[in-house]
């Protein structure tokens, strides 16, 4: 039996090359996206020609029922749901007497509820051998500036999540695992776009990674050579934490 996977804002960038990977790796896989059905359904159809099922749902993860309702419809229309992978997020960075309550709320809203209500969503549905995988930031090991308060602070918060998820699935053959990507080229922030000197220059590779890079990671802990990695923190991020 094919595995099933869920991908959060999966239409583009980090989400896309994740939904993709597992795709190629075997997997039927339903995304979430939010603005762009063009963007979602284009991700849908690479999943096709890989041989695979694909699913574009729209959700909202700063709603308070978007998160667990995405991950209910996914299992339904894949018949189970085997890996969630909590990418979607959302960057207000700005200087921290700048940050209004409302951004405060919609960050935390969709960095942090959304990906424990996900969570727990597919914890209630997931069988022995369930993967969690969420997508944190390299923010959460070093801030190299000023302005990264809010989405450090949100980013942080999933590691506490993903430890307490590896000790209370383990029992279960559930593992539960964090990624720490660092400078990633994507259309949200280009290799070649205004800040990308100063980020390839905090990195020990003096470049930026690419989302199949990303990806790839995700892969091999959702794969069962995994199995016994749970609870982890894990970075692709060139160095950037070094």
């Amino acid at each position: 039996m094919s595995r099933t996977a869920l991908v959060t804002g999966g239409s583009r960038g980090i989400g896309a090359a994740i939904a993709l990977r597992l795709a190629q790796e075997g997997a039927d896989v339903a995304i979430t996206y939010v603005r762009s059905e063009e963007a979602a359904q284009e991700v849908v159809r690479k999943i096709e020609a890989a041989g695979r099922r694909g699913v574009a749902l729209r959700s909202d993860a700063a709603g308070s029922e978007g998160a667990a309702s995405a991950v209910g419809r996914a299992a339904d229309a894949l018949g189970r749901l085997d890996i969630l992978v909590n990418n979607a997020g959302v960057g207000v960075l700005g200087p921290v007497d700048s940050l209004a309550t409302a951004d405060v709320d919609r960050v935390l809203a969709v960095n942090v509820r959304a990906v424990f209500l996900a969570s727990q969503a597919a914890a209630a549905r997931m069988e022995r051998g369930g993967r969690i995988v969420s997508i944190g930031s390299c923010m959460t090991k070093y801030v190299p500036g000023p302005g990264g308060s809010l989405y450090a602070m949100s980013k942080s918060a999933l590691t506490g999540l993903t430890k307490a998820l590896a000790r209370e699935l383990g029992p279960r053959g559930i593992t539960a695992n964090l990624i720490h990507p660092g400078p990633i080229d994507t259309d949200m922030n280009p290799s070649d776009g205004p800040y990308a000197p100063a980020q390839k220059a905090g990195t020990a590779l003096d470049r930026f990674g690419t989302a199949e890079e990303v990806a790839s990671l995700v892969a091999y802990v959702t794969s069962d050579e995994a199995s016994y990695i749970t609870g982890a923190e894990l970075a692709v991020d060139g160095g950037h934490a070094a």
